[in-house]
């Protein structure tokens, strides 16, 4: 082989480099084959021709080991394996989509829609319970009456729109069940008015007219609360009454003065909404705290404006 060619193959050789430098090599190989072409012409130029070779592949080292030393950053966080102490393992979690912030907010926000749907449940429950209380043209339970409260001032039906009202039907000679009926109505009344104002009327009804007068039922029921309202009235009225609100009572309807007889009747408490529309009957198995969790319920429904004034003061 002649000196020429060696010198092309050694040339060749020393231009075999990475990838990542073959750009930098087709410059390098183009000059390499013009130095082939000119050593070629030369007489003698073997010593010219190995000094050239060996210049041209110092070159290419250093081409070579300059793209090698080329990095290419991806990231400049710490890889989980230099992760030791708790603080970096903090820092690096502090961003992440499960954190304790996260988690309280999502906690917050369940409680929340289970709270409400509980409460739109209940409140639908309750609407239904008063619509279907209400008759069709006639009213299922209550409607008209004439009656006089405790100050002999008329009282009728219309006297209680506008507000809630609370109907019990008792007498004054209970022995036992209408002074616990009038405690519990009391602590009642209070819870409502404590929540809602006053926007309840709480309302007696004697189912014994001939022995509570009005000036009986003003003494008798100024024991259990100032603000209860007592009516009687003549023994027809108070029978046309009972009826009217589903009430059963055995008071007889001729009674001599001084004579003692008993009377039985219902033991509920009748809700009435302000449009005088029966709600809900509350029995003795409620509680005062469970009674007046009902009535507010019923009251915080109603969209309607309701009157606060009171007439008897």
């Amino acid at each position: 082989m002649s000196t020429p060619s060696r010198c092309m193959a050694a040339a060749t050789r020393g231009l075999i480099s990475p990838p990542a430098a073959r750009a930098a090599h087709r410059t390098v190989a183009s000059r390499t084959s013009n130095l082939v072409a000119s050593s070629r012409k030369a007489t003698g130029g073997n010593t010219a021709c190995l000094r050239e070779l060996q210049r041209i592949q110092n070159g290419n080292r250093k081409i070579t080991s300059s793209s090698q030393g080329q990095t290419r950053t991806f990231s400049q966080s710490a890889s989980r394996n230099k992760l030791k102490t708790i603080d970096q393992i903090r820092a690096r979690n502090k961003g992440g989509p499960f954190n304790l912030t996260a988690s309280i907010l999502f906690v917050v926000a369940g409680a929340g829609m289970w709270a409400y749907f509980t409460y739109e449940k209940e409140r639908m429950a309750r609407k239904r319970i008063a619509e279907q209380t209400k008759g069709i043209g006639k009213p299922k339970v209550g409607g008209p009456f004439q009656l006089v409260d405790q100050d002999g001032v008329p009282f009728s039906n219309e006297d209680m729109l506008g507000k809630y009202s609370l109907v019990y039907f008792g007498f004054t000679h209970c022995p036992d069940i209408c002074p616990d009926e009038l405690d519990k109505m009391a602590l009642m009344y209070d819870k409502v008015v404590e929540q809602c104002g006053k926007v309840l009327l709480p309302l007696m009804i004697t189912c014994d007219p001939a022995r509570d007068t009005p000036k009986v039922l003003k003494e008798y029921l100024s024991e259990f609360h100032p603000e209860f309202i007592g009516l009687t009235g003549h023994y027809d009225k108070i029978k046309e009454t009972c009826k009217a609100y589903r009430v059963y009572f055995s008071t007889p309807s001729s009674v001599k003065p001084g004579e003692d007889y008993l009377v039985d009747h219902s033991i509920y408490f009748y809700l009435m909404d302000p449009e005088g529309d029966f709600v809900e009957a509350i029995g003795r198995n409620f509680t005062a705290d469970q009674a007046a969790k009902v009535i507010a319920d019923h009251i915080k429904d109603w969209e309607k404006p309701l009157k606060k004034e009171t007439r008897w003061q």
